[in-house]
């Protein structure tokens, strides 16, 4: 309530100085002025001019007022990350490797549910199967599967497999079922 009180006497102030006459305004104008913005300065620092200063603040009308036009943040945004100046600064940027690799590890998994959300597009899904249907993709492909590379990945893949401790139990397992499936048939 001090606060609303400060916040009023303010503009009394500022009116009752405003009336003074011609003759104290020419021979002190500035003095006036400047008398006035210190006192001003001055009330504004106190604790209560704090406090009312945050009090218009927080209130939901001037929030109303401050709240930004949407549609002017976003064509500001989009003017200014379209810029050459952006463009430029967003390569260099993503140039470093570090800055790289942070930004793929937060993106990581919204990309991973926006694939998820695709794969069960089935627009998506078409545009897909168009692509691998394509001969030069299907050749691309096919030599890479052929080259040196993977068929050597492909190899280290396998034997890593069949070294897996959970693999060797799986196929001893699938073993046994087999055996005594067949020596039931034999029975």
């Amino acid at each position: 309530m001090k606060a609303y009180r400060m916040l009023l006497l303010l503009p009394i102030m500022l009116f009752v100085t405003s009336c003074a006459t011609s003759n104290d305004l020419s021979s002190a104008g500035q003095m006036d002025y400047d008398k006035t913005k210190k006192m001003v300065v001055d009330i504004l620092k106190t604790d209560d001019g704090k406090k009312a200063i945050q009090d218009v603040m927080t209130s939901d009308a001037m929030k109303e007022k401050l709240v930004m036009d949407q549609k002017v943040v976003a064509d500001t945004i989009q003017s200014t990350l379209t810029s050459d100046k952006a463009v430029d600064f967003w390569k260099k940027t993503f140039s470093d490797p570090k800055f790289a690799q942070t930004v793929a590890k937060n993106m990581k998994n919204e990309n991973k549910a926006i694939l998820k959300e695709l794969m069960n597009d089935p627009q998506y899904r078409t545009m897909m199967v168009q692509v691998f249907n394509e001969p030069e993709i299907q050749k691309q492909m096919t030599d890479a599967l052929k080259s040196k590379e993977y068929r050597q990945h492909l190899q280290d893949v396998i034997t890593e497999t069949l070294n897996s401790p959970l693999y060797k139990a799986k196929i001893q397992e699938l073993l046994l079922k087999a055996a005594e499936q067949a020596s039931k048939k034999s029975s």
